[in-house]
């Protein structure tokens, strides 16, 4: 790993595309990332934060390039290429070495194949030179005086053949050759033979060794052997405790009748781990105490005055103790495999939900674009219509005005004709008659609008508005009929109130009770702000339950992180661990968003549905009188969060909030 002085490289890396630095920025929170990485983020992101520590900005923060950062980053770029770069000149060094290695060899091993041809043909030349030799002198040579010449006459390259190598001869015992007797397993081992009479064996043939037999080690399945067969050993049937060895049919009867006060006991391997290891006598006692076997003499020194009981007693409480064990096991994994199947159907039924999401969805969507290809069919031959009545309408005004122009322009006729006349009688006689303008239309207030109609596209898309309320009012409904599976009994817990609220008997009603009540100050009760928290808390899972609120007008109420601040002074909102929606006096409804969201809602709602998913991290409240959906957080929770309860009545009792039975149909608590 590259490093300069003390800094390392991971230094100098970007957290989010795990490489050294580009162009790297830095943060309001201190944290450094590539220019790239960072905006690319954010990007995808629907909040303003740091990817690694989490810190929220309101806007996008302004970044420039950190220049120190850059230049440390651009020389350890510049030293991971040099180290690259030197690891493949190495590479391409000892790959050029290996090479040069193999030809050297390959060329060496090629001389000594040419000197081997050349010293063979030498070879077969000499001897039949010798041969001819010998038949021109007429005498005969035999094959060893012509391999003597051959050798005497060879040139010096050729070496003296090896002696041949003989190895040592093993010290022979008086038993027939070893290579005439059948080979042994080496897999057997010998076990200790008993002695013979050295009286009858003596004259006789050497015997050869017995055959090796199986080690007395227990098989994988648990089978023993017998300790005192020879040869092919026999599986046993009873250990004895009193000799320590294992047993067959045939020897244990042998053993019963000599031993009859013996104890013996079903076969076990390892007999030794039964003796005490310091006073090597048998462990027939169980320290209640020390939880250990132990033997008589035991009892004597290190145990002494401790209960024990025979090692038989113990293991049948044991054995008791181990068969309950054993059904607790048992209950355990059928409980676990019934878990399994019902995992196992729920993902059954999951898969078909969201089958039929899909399904559902697709309706929904199809309908919407059905309807929003009807609603723009509509304005487009709303729109065409119009455009056509227009164009009728100037069509008839233009023909209107043709015929104006046709009059006049006969009327100017005749006053042209009229002014080239000498004849003063006709001219007197025609001139009132034309000084008269022909009856004609004022067009100076008549023209046709280019815009086909204003408005037209707004009323449209306005209907189709309407039908998109139609359905968010299906959806919502089925929306909170699917909640009510998830609905939950809540209680108020009494020691997290606040001194000025009132719980009722049943702990599902509080209200401000205009006083202050001498309540113990445990580390759970919240003293200054008046809330109270619900005694169940979530750590997972889904839930819904109703709250009535009816008229009061300042309230909170939602879900908090169990770690808030109970003491002084509280900010409700999302960055305290507050998921709330709040009516505050003057203000209007909000959530508790950072900063508050004011919300418009017509009607007022008087009961309100809080619907909590943990995994997916969401809390959505609904007006349950008006089957509508208020709003929904969408967050993650770390931690376990808690219903909360927020009343506050300034100079007098306030009426009640109350926690309400989760029923399909909308009734008054």
């Amino acid at each position: 790993m590259a490093s300069t002085g003390k800094l390392s490289e991971e230094q100098v890396h970007c957290s989010i595309c795990l490489d050294v630095f580009t162009n790297p920025v830095s943060i309001p929170c201190g944290h450094n990332f590539c220019q790239s990485c960072i905006l690319g983020y954010w990007r995808t992101s629907p909040l303003y934060q740091c990817p690694m520590c989490k810190k929220s900005f309101y806007k996008r923060p302004d970044i420039s390039i950190n220049t120190v950062l850059r230049d440390i980053a651009e020389q350890f770029k510049e030293i991971r290429v040099r180290n690259t770069e030197q690891q493949q000149q190495e590479e391409k060094e000892e790959k050029a070495m290996e090479e040069k290695k193999r030809k050297e060899e390959e060329e060496e091993t090629l001389l000594k194949q040419q000197q081997e041809k050349l010293l063979q043909e030498l070879k077969q030349r000499q001897e039949a030179d010798q041969k001819k030799k010998a038949l021109q002198q007429g005498s005969l040579v035999t094959p060893g005086e012509v391999r003597k010449g051959l050798q005497e006459d060879l040139p010096p390259l050729v070496p003296p053949p090896p002696p041949p190598s003989v190895p040592p001869s093993p010290t022979l015992d008086p038993t027939p050759d070893p290579s005439l007797e059948p080979a042994l397993d080496p897999c057997l081992t010998l076990s200790p033979a008993p002695a013979l009479d050295t009286a009858s064996t003596s004259t006789s043939a050497p015997a050869r060794p017995p055959p090796p037999v199986p080690a007395a080690s227990p098989s994988p399945w648990g089978e023993v052997f017998c300790d005192v067969c020879l040869g092919e050993r026999l599986t046993a049937v009873k250990s004895c405790l009193v000799c320590l060895t294992s047993y067959c049919e045939e020897h244990l009867r042998s053993h019963s009748a000599r031993f009859t006060k013996h104890k013996l006991m079903e076969p076990v391997a390892n007999l030794e781990d039964r003796m005490c290891p310091k006073h090597e006598r048998l462990l027939e006692l169980f320290c209640k105490k020390d939880q250990v076997c132990v033997c008589v003499l035991c009892t004597e020194t290190d145990h002494r005055a401790h209960f024990t009981v025979p090692v038989e007693r113990e293991w049948t409480e044991k054995k008791a103790h181990l068969r309950r064990t054993e059904m607790e096991v048992q209950q355990m994994i059928q409980d676990r495999l019934r878990k399994v199947e019902e995992i196992k159907h729920s993902v059954e039924l999951n898969k078909s939900s969201a089958q039929r999401e899909i399904e559902d969805s697709m309706a929904v969507f199809s309908e919407l674009i059905r309807s929003l290809q009807r609603s723009q069919a509509e304005l487009v031959l709303a729109l065409e219509e119009r455009q056509r009545q227009t164009e009728s309408w100037a069509q008839g005004l233009i023909t209107e005005l043709e015929q104006e122009i046709a009059e006049l322009n006969r009327r100017n006729t005749d006053l042209e004709r009229l002014g080239r006349t000498d004849d003063h009688i006709h001219f007197l006689q025609s001139f009132p008659s034309l000084l008269t303008p022909p009856h004609t239309k004022d067009w100076s207030e008549t023209s046709v609008n280019t815009e086909v109609c204003v408005g037209i596209i707004r009323r449209g898309v306005a209907k189709l508005e309407e039908t998109l309320s139609e359905e968010l009012e299906k959806l919502v409904d089925t929306e909170l009929k699917r909640t009510l599976k998830y609905a939950v009994d809540l209680t108020l817990d009494p020691d997290t109130a606040n001194p000025w609220l009132q719980l009722s008997e049943d702990r599902r009603q509080v209200r401000h009770l205009g006083s202050w009540q001498a309540l113990p100050d445990n580390p759970e009760r919240f003293d200054t702000v008046v809330i109270v928290f619900g005694h169940e808390g979530f750590s997972s899972g889904r839930h819904y339950w109703e709250v009535a609120v009816g008229d009061k007008d300042d309230w909170y109420l939602g879900v908090a992180r169990a770690s808030v601040n109970r003491k002084g002074r509280i900010a409700v909102s999302t960055a305290h661990g507050y998921w709330a929606l709040a009516m505050k006096k003057g203000q209007g409804y909000r959530v508790s968003t950072a900063p508050p969201l004011l919300l418009t809602l017509d009607p007022k709602p008087k009961r309100v549905g809080v619907y909590v998913d943990y995994e997916e991290g969401q809390v959505s409240f609904y007006d349950v009188r008006a089957r509508s959906h208020i709003y929904t957080f969408m967050d993650s929770f770390r931690e376990k969060i808690f219903p909360f309860f927020y009343l506050y009545c300034s100079d007098k009792a306030s009426d009640t909030m109350v926690i309400c039975p989760v029923t399909e149909k909308t009734k008054l608590c």
